[in-house]
């Protein structure tokens, strides 16, 4: 099971404006990536934005813009092994990772991670390549290797626990 929110951090990798139009199923990788955000900011979960290269792949797009408040810059594929990413972030937290795209930045981020001895939750309907068969062959390969995969609407019921939570209502418009 997913643990609470206060020991989840969501990891949402270069859903940046230039790389989006190459994405196949982008819009819905974003809407989802902005249904995490929306709900790790309600229930109190962390989240984390990266961009690779901002300069040349421009900055995290204008639906998730609003929680991207710190986004950390990076020139490495793996997140994790970048030197500006705050590592004492992931310690005692399952990590919730998203993003672009899934055979390149996100594999390496979450294979990363696992070697890291992290718990790490990959969001399949939360992540894009510019081929589908590179996505496909992504998960299977995380899948492989440790990570759990999950879909956006897992995370954020698991989260809550039940439907007596305070934010249930609040979530379930989330989804709909």
């Amino acid at each position: 099971m997913t643990p609470e929110p206060d020991s989840s951090l969501l990891l949402l990798i270069d859903f940046q404006t230039r790389l989006a139009p190459a994405i196949e199923g982008a819009a819905e990788a974003i809407a989802n990536a902005r249904r995490l955000a929306e709900g790790a900011r309600l229930l109190g979960a962390e989240t984390l934005f990266t961009e690779q290269n901002p300069e040349k792949l421009g900055r995290t797009v204008p639906e998730l813009a609003e929680f991207a408040t710190a986004p950390i810059a990076k020139m490495n594929f793996d997140a994790f092994a970048a030197p500006d990413f705050p590592k004492e972030k992931v310690e005692g937290r399952a990590v919730i990772v998203a993003g672009f795209e899934a055979h390149v930045c996100v594999l390496q981020t979450v294979l990363g991670l696992l070697e890291d001895g992290r718990l790490v939750l990959v969001v399949t309907d939360a992540v894009g390549s510019r081929r589908p068969e590179n996505k496909q062959a992504a998960l299977r390969r995380m899948e492989r290797f440790g990570a759990e995969l999950v879909t956006t609407e897992m995370i954020l019921f698991e989260w809550l626990r039940g439907a007596d939570h305070p934010h249930f209502r609040d979530i379930s418009r989330l989804v709909k």
